[in-house]
């Protein structure tokens, strides 16, 4: 089928800064979409039927459907596959039937205002999610653009960057960039003082570290006390050498299964921004727990599943990789994980009692896969001296399910 949606990317100089290719589509659509700003930019004799987007908006997609076939355009601001409706279209329409005019982003005329390369700086956004998804970025010297939700969002970022230790950071409110009301605010983290900006805006962010903060790597094994926990935590040595086995890799999913207060799982998605994470857990305390530690730890997009195993894990979406820290002795647990898990997908389980231990043993028998003991001492006080303190032994049981 050819082409019968044109998604317009428009920039603050509205429809001016249009190409002749957009404005040819614009005369011969029967209908467009956008937001009430963009749609008060077409003249008042303009001859298709004007659709502002729907509340609540995820209706605007059937709408949009339904007109398979006819000429549909779209008015998006800057680049439709950047954080825009086209990004989230193409997941619905094929290409073939959609033709995508983009405008410069926002990130690109920022790295214009500021002088930034582009690809040295992390492409954020904040409109629509947590604003704890900053602190994945936080790092001495980082540079970032994040898109803001609205015009109190530079001085939550600014008090955000604050308490994590990065007061000295520089920061630049960039409004309507591209427009006659382009505007730059500029100032420091720990001093900001403008209550509010424009609605429509950007925040630059150059990262400076203070005495007290604490930047956390994206490897495996976080220091313990980056966790609140009730005690169920793997600790650091083993949670290292647990996600090795586990081996995340962009894109995949993964079930943390009795998830405790969230680690595996949240040092999971801290691999690459595009892997994903279910954490299965039964006890409403550390359900709060993982709340708080995916939040502090910059992946709020950890989705918890509350609730006892095995039943929980019916229904889930089928995951490319499966770590067991709890329940592994549960009746129908490992045959029900080692069902759902996809070909080629990895199982890793971890033991500490003897009966989780001869499990996975009897397991190790039946499906291959390997068996590892790894036991962590740790130098403490005794006395005028110091002595090694050996933590319990944890047996990890690996296997990757055959293609």
């Amino acid at each position: 089928m050819a082409a019968w949606l044109t998604v317009i990317g428009i920039g603050e100089d509205g429809l001016g800064g249009l190409g002749e290719a957009a404005c040819v589509a614009l005369r011969s659509a029967k209908v467009v979409f956008g937001g009430q700003r963009h749609l008060a930019m077409l003249p008042a004799d303009f001859a298709a039927q004007r659709r502002p987007w729907p509340t609540p908006f995820d209706g605007a997609f059937d709408e949009i459907l339904a007109l398979k076939g006819s000429p549909v355009c779209i008015l998006a601001s800057g680049d439709p596959m950047l954080y825009g409706m086209g990004a989230s279209l193409s997941r619905l329409v094929s290409a073939a039937e959609m033709h995508v005019l983009p405008a410069p982003s926002s990130f690109s005329l920022a790295a214009a205002r500021m002088g930034w390369a582009l690809q040295d700086v992390a492409l954020l956004t904040i409109h629509g999610r947590p604003l704890e998804t900053l602190n994945l970025h936080l790092h001495d010297g980082a540079r970032l653009f994040i898109l803001s939700h609205d015009g109190k969002s530079p001085a939550a970022i600014a008090r955000l960057l604050t308490g994590r230790g990065f007061g000295p950071s520089r920061m630049a409110a960039l409004e309507h960039m591209g427009g006659t009301k382009e505007r730059r605010v500029d100032g420091v983290a720990k001093e900001w003082s403008v209550a509010e900006v424009a609605t429509l805006n950007l925040v630059a962010v150059e990262c400076r570290a203070d005495a007290q903060a604490r930047p956390l790597s994206t490897l495996a094994g976080l220091p313990d006390d980056s966790y609140q926990n009730d005690g169920q935590l793997t600790k650091r040595d083993v949670r290292a050498v647990t996600l090795a086995r586990l081996a995340p890799c962009p894109g995949e999913l993964l079930w943390d299964v009795g998830a405790g207060c969230g680690s595996i799982g949240i040092e999971w998605m801290r691999a690459h921004p595009s892997c994903r994470a279910i954490a299965i857990e039964a006890d409403p305390g550390r359900q709060q727990l993982i709340r708080a530690n995916s939040l502090t730890l910059g992946v709020p997009g950890l989705e918890l599943v509350a609730g006892a195993v095995p039943g929980a894990l019916k229904d889930l979406p089928i995951p490319d990789a499966i770590f067991i820290g709890g329940g592994v002795t549960e009746p129908g647990v490992l045959e029900q994980c080692w069902a759902a898990l996809k070909p080629g997908g990895r199982l890793v389980a971890n033991a500490v009692t003897v009966q989780s231990e001869m499990l996975l043993v009897a397991w190790q028998g039946k499906i291959g896969g390997e068996l590892t003991r790894i036991s962590v001492s740790q130098a403490k006080p005794l006395g005028d001296f110091d002595a090694w303190r050996a933590a319990l032994p944890v047996t990890i049981f690996n296997v990757q399910k055959p293609k």
